[in-house]
């Protein structure tokens, strides 16, 4: 044994006689799972350990642990972010929070106070049998955590007119590097003495603290839905209905997916959608009572005054939430096509033709396949960069492809992630999409917070 492992032994049984029995791993076989996110990042390092919290408690001892002997922490939830932002350090602690699974519902103020290792579907049961909802979901809401969703800000299908995930957070119990464990707002709608420190810590990826207990606002359950489901010939047509559909309303849910989309979908579900479309728009309506239909007639109506090939309406909801799965599957549809760069842009609306149009100008170029998918209504997409990852000239080409949509993005007034994060995969872009002033903000706000830059170091900055 080498004088550095043995003094990584010893403060590792430190650490170890801090935390309940099993928590600390080490075994290259069980931390290999925990060194990548699904972003798959190549330069993942080798963790020391993983320690696997099941109380505010331990995370606090990991943190005391990690500011004594200045080892990196990466904060990590069920690994489903698309981002690169639970990537593992050489030499780190990767500190998982996915067994802390608490939930306390009260009906009556609509609130529900959770640990961060709940999946998003799980609080969705646990509260829909109380008759309220939580709106935020993402397309992943089965496998991915709260703790996740709050630490990326996710989104979803329905964020266009319910919003995401800070619009439902009221209250966070976050441990910093030092330990220190703060309590930050609570179960009240209106609350705003103080600075907003809750929203800063949401939508932080793990840079500024763990996240360790999650007070949520709740809503009364979703209305029925009326679902619209519509082809087209041309993107443009496409582009042009979305927009006819958002000057009038708010629908519930307003998808786009591309040819490439709709056939990797109907290979796998053989749903009997148009494979010759250019596009398909899926858009749902939960106004309450019969106005649900009506507005399904509007968007509709937008959608054959835009030359749509094909216009179907139903208020079945099986077939509703059946279009809304396939819309749901077509990430993992694609990728079954090769592997995947996954992109998270977004523009203003009116742009969308705009951006959709240069990532195919961009996939042309670089003699790539790029499938788009958005979440319509409110211009973000998700351009789906396919390659053959043994191939290294292609996948050079995948690399700078994933660039250059971006620098589109910001070319046309957008963002580089509307809600999977800038994790390490996007943190080159940052600057140039930020400039230089919130840049040396977000320096200044890091170091104050984590002095020793031991939070999920490499992510943001």
């Amino acid at each position: 044994m080498t004088l550095m492992s043995t003094i990584e032994d010893e403060r590792l049984a430190a650490l170890v006689s801090q935390l309940p029995e099993g928590s600390v791993i080490t075994d290259r076989d069980l931390t290999e799972s925990y060194r990548q996110d699904y972003a798959r990042d190549p330069d993942a390092g080798v963790p020391l350990a993983v320690v696997r919290a099941t109380s505010t408690a331990d995370v606090q001892a990991v943190m005391r642990w990690a500011t004594a002997h200045g080892v990196p922490v990466t904060p990590r939830g069920a690994g489903s972010g698309l981002s690169g932002g639970a990537t593992a350090v050489n030499g780190g602690i990767v500190l998982t929070t996915e067994r802390m699974k608490q939930i306390t519902i009260d009906a009556v103020t609509r609130t529900a106070v959770v640990q961060p290792g709940l999946f998003n579907a799980e609080v969705k049961k646990a509260v829909a049998a109380h008759g309220l909802w939580y709106p935020p979901d993402p397309s992943s809401f089965e496998i991915c955590t709260i703790g996740g969703n709050a630490a990326t800000n996710a989104g979803g299908l329905c964020c266009v007119k319910y919003g995401v995930t800070t619009d439902y957070i009221l209250g966070l119990l976050v441990v910093l590097a030092d330990g220190t464990a703060v309590r930050l707002g609570g179960p009240r709608l209106k609350d705003v003495a103080g600075l907003s420190l809750t929203k800063l810590f949401v939508g932080s990826e793990g840079t500024l603290g763990v996240i360790t207990e999650i007070t949520l606002r709740l809503i009364p359950a979703q209305p029925p839905q009326s679902t619209v489901v519509a082809s087209f010939g041309s993107l443009q047509d496409a582009a042009d209905a979305i927009l006819a559909i958002t000057r009038l309303l708010r629908p519930s849910m307003l998808e786009f997916m591309d040819s490439v989309a709709i056939n990797a979908v109907e290979d796998e579900m053989k749903m009997g959608l148009d494979r010759n479309a250019a596009a398909l728009l899926v858009a749902r309506s939960d106004a309450p009572g019969p106005y649900a239909a009506h507005e399904a007639e509007v968007m509709a109506e937008a959608c054959r005054t835009n030359n749509a090939t094909e216009v179907f309406s139903t208020d079945d909801a099986a077939e509703g939430e059946m279009f809304t799965a396939a819309r749901r599957f077509a990430i993992p549809a694609v990728e079954l096509k090769g592997s995947l760069l996954l992109e998270d842009v977004g523009v203003p609306v009116p742009q969308l033709a705009a951006l959709v149009n240069g990532i195919a100008d961009i996939a042309i170029k670089r003699e790539v396949t790029v499938s788009v998918i958005a979440h319509a209504g409110d211009g973000n997409t998700h351009p789906l960069i396919v390659y053959n990852a043994d191939d290294a000239d292609m996948t050079e080409r995948a690399h700078l492809a994933f660039g250059e949509i971006m620098d589109l993005a910001i070319e046309l007034g957008g963002t580089i992630t509307g809600e999977h994060g800038v994790g390490r995969l996007k943190k080159a872009w940052l600057p140039d999409y930020v400039g230089p002033e919130v840049m040396e903000l977000t320096r200044k706000i890091k170091h104050a917070l984590d002095p020793e830059n031991i939070l999920n170091p490499g992510v943001i900055l």
